[in-house]
């Protein structure tokens, strides 16, 4: 009889979670990182990259719910995003349920992630890879923000963690160079990380928006798949989702037609801006921006997940 297998995920040195892995259904090593597809009784379908948990059929309306809509309920009417990594397609999906919604443009680095997803994670995306407002560009996104030539009314950086290269994605820098193609009054919105288990490095990932843009709210979910409580926040020039009563929020919902909600509405939007006194804190402390060529001494080195990947059982 197989032994099953369980994936373990190190958060600190100190903490970190597992899932069995049911059936593996596909893995693949890109020219950027290694990429796995596995079956799990909970989850369901499971998105694995780098030894690192991305997203899964059953909980990520907890993940890309909150990312897509609390900004675009606060934009009047967004017609245009740009989709910054998210080759799963989740995103891609949330934004489409707009029905102003005529364009999205999806920047991912990697083929690869995109091509799983369309074989494995239609649970996930539900065929708005293909959709004929999709324009899927492939490879780096600075570079395509700087020639784009085109402004957006929101921008969804859905990216791995701010290790290696993905760094230069969570500098000022960056977030200057976004912040030029967004359209007035354009949103973007960004995870943070967690203030549980990287702290330090969430607080200096919302300090360097705040070099960027005059509005950051900070917001607070807690994501299944990620075992912990995960930060993501709302950046523009104007646009302030912390202005919108629950009221209003629930008769935009109406107005567009805003479907299959799983967690999202005018209540939940008021949850998710609200702090905790210990995030509070943390982000009132003097946090040091990250420029280009910076680092995160606080992250851990994914090169040590793989010592870890597999527990006996």
């Amino acid at each position: 009889m197989t032994q099953p297998r369980y994936l373990a995920e190190r958060l600190t040195p100190d903490f970190g979670f597992y899932l069995r892995e049911g059936e593996l259904l596909a893995r693949v090593q890109s020219q950027w990182q290694h990429i796995e597809v596995f079956d799990n009784a909970l989850f369901g379908r499971v998105m694995r990259i780098d030894g690192c948990f991305m997203t899964s059929e059953r909980d990520e309306f907890f993940y890309h719910e909150p990312m897509v809509h609390l900004p675009a309920i606060a934009h009047p009417g967004p017609r245009s995003a740009l989709v910054v990594g998210g080759g799963d397609g989740g995103a891609v999906e949330e934004l489409l349920k707009h029905p102003s919604m005529e364009r999205v443009v999806l920047a991912e680095l990697d083929a690869e992630v995109i091509a799983m997803a369309r074989a494995w994670l239609d649970g996930i995306h539900h065929g708005a890879l293909d959709d004929p407002r999709v324009e899927i560009r492939l490879g780096d996104a600075r570079a395509l923000i700087g020639s784009c030539g085109e402004r957006f009314d929101q921008i969804v950086l859905d990216l791995t963690d701010p290790f290696g290269p993905a760094l230069d994605l969570y500098t000022v820098e960056f977030y200057q160079a976004c912040r030029e193609v967004l359209a007035p009054g354009g949103v973007l919105s960004l995870h943070l990380g967690s203030p549980i288990h990287l702290p330090q490095s969430m607080a200096r990932i919302a300090a360097s928006l705040q070099a960027a843009f005059p509005i950051v709210r900070p917001y607070l979910q807690y994501i299944p798949l990620y075992g912990t409580l995960w930060c993501m926040a709302v950046a523009s020039d104007s646009t302030d989702p912390a202005l919108l009563s629950s009221e209003t929020v629930d008769a935009r919902i109406a107005e567009r037609g805003l479907g299959g909600l799983q967690l999202y509405n005018g209540a939940t939007h008021q949850a998710l801006l609200a702090q905790p006194n210990f995030v509070r804190d943390l982000l009132a402390r003097p946090a040091q921006p990250i420029h280009r060529g910076g680092s995160l001494p606080e992250a851990m080195d994914p090169e040590d997940l793989p010592k870890i990947a597999v527990l006996p059982v």
